[in-house]
């Protein structure tokens, strides 16, 4: 229903006044329902281009004395205006609200089919203690699904311990996650150290790349597992632990198994629960989304002008391959926000060469698209739908491409032909 949906919606009367609004919208709003239904309300875009109409951008959301800074799409529907909601940028004060050090669910951005999907699960799951695995590319946001999960367990307000297995000389992984005691060995500490195991006591436990653990360690964290305890080095006792362990890998471990380099009884102690990512090549409807995200992230950290975003740069962007996914893309926007005069928009000659010459390929073969930005087929509302039909019924009018018409929408083509379909526009 359009009222549970991970999208914040808005609809507003010819005079201005809110009509209808969905939970999402009013927990972004920070409103309740008899506190904003019926009240003015006030969309202000903020772009550099007077042509740049369409797709998502940042708008001033205000009504009574209060003002939200939010991106979204903003559509004219026979006298009403409908505003899809993309994410949150900040408060009143325009502070941010999620700030970058506190992850949580609504740091996944993206709402394409598989990120809504990924959301869904991660909030069944959360509760639970089991063990969690996450795969997928490098750059895909491994630790930001570990951190949203932790985020939303019973554990929030316990530690959560990252350590990366490839990061740290096989000779001092072992005295790092399980620590030592006082005379150890030679160079230990006087004192001992705690080790990151126990450091996690209580809370959860992010094991990243954990095909590069050590076969020797392996067997010994099996153990911790199995027992709920650790033995320190040199320790003649062991320790109490209860932890959550969530681990990532861009590896394939089935491999590595029958290759005899991981424990197969291991991975079946850490793959209770499996979360596959997708890499960005495949979540070409996000681009947008992830685009605005990352420029409102590095503006706010170098304290630079927001700037627009030309959309023939917005493809190009759609178009590449993307080697080093969400990093990459990033990078990327912290170069342009670098780059960018102040109060101008980005356009392709800010683009690095690669990435006009040889980064771009074509269009992978996604079949499925997102409907979040038009998902209102869901509501069982007639107005709403009406409304729906009202906006692709202006927006063909507009263009002879169908392409065209997808891109105004923020939609996907299929998506966009299901639509004509459904709502017998296929002569307009």
């Amino acid at each position: 229903m359009i009222d549970n949906m991970d999208q914040g919606v808005l609809v507003v009367d010819d005079e201005s006044r809110v009509q209808f609004v969905n939970q999402t919208a009013l927990k972004t709003l920070g409103v309740v329902q008899n506190n904003i239904i019926g009240k003015p309300i006030r969309f202000r875009p903020l772009t550099f281009e007077s042509n740049f109409t369409h797709g998502h951008m940042q708008h001033i959301v205000s009504w009574d004395d209060k003002s939200e800074l939010i991106i979204g799409q903003l559509h004219n529907i026979q006298g009403r205006q409908l505003f899809l909601m993309a994410f949150h940028q900040s408060h009143t004060s325009f502070s941010v609200a999620n700030a970058p050090d506190e992850p949580h669910i609504e740091q996944l951005v993206g709402e394409c089919r598989v990120m809504r999907q990924l959301k869904r699960l991660i909030s069944r799951i959360a509760p639970s203690p089991s063990s969690v695995m996450v795969v997928g590319e490098s750059g895909t946001g491994k630790e930001v699904v570990a951190r949203a999960i932790h985020k939303l367990s019973g554990r929030r307000n316990k530690p959560f311990i990252a350590i990366n297995c490839a990061a740290i000389p096989e000779q001092l992984l072992e005295s790092e996650l399980f620590g030592y005691v006082k005379g150890a060995f030679t160079g230990a500490s006087a004192n001992g150290k705690t080790g990151l195991i126990q450091a996690a006591n209580t809370g959860t436990l992010f094991l990243d790349e954990i095909g590069d653990m050590p076969l020797m360690l392996q067997a010994k964290l099996l153990r911790a597992i199995e027992a709920r305890e650790i033995l320190p080095i040199g320790a003649s006792s062991p320790i109490q632990v209860d932890i959550r362990i969530i681990s990532a890998t861009n590896q394939n471990l089935a491999q590595f198994i029958a290759e005899g380099k991981f424990r197969e009884d291991l991975f079946y102690r850490l793959n209770v629960i499996p979360i596959t990512l997708p890499p960005l090549r495949e979540r070409q409807e996000d681009i947008e989304l992830l685009v605005h995200y990352f420029l409102h992230l590095h503006t706010r950290r170098l304290g630079s002008v927001y700037p627009g975003i030309a959309p023939d740069v917005v493809e190009i962007l759609r178009k590449h391959r993307w080697p080093g996914n969400l990093r990459e893309l990033s990078n990327l926007m912290e170069y342009l926000v670098n780059v960018v005069p102040s109060g101008e928009v980005i356009d392709s000659t800010l683009l690095p060469p690669n990435l006009l010459n040889n980064g771009t390929t074509e269009q992978s073969d996604v079949t499925e698209v997102s409907e979040a930005h038009l998902s209102l087929d869901d509501a069982g509302g007639t107005a709403l739908e009406e409304m729906e039909k009202q906006m692709i019924r202006e927006a063909l009018s507009r263009h002879n491409s169908k392409k065209q018409v997808a891109d105004e929408l923020g939609i996907g083509i299929a998506t966009l032909y299901r639509k004509i379909k459904k709502y017998e526009l296929l002569n307009t």
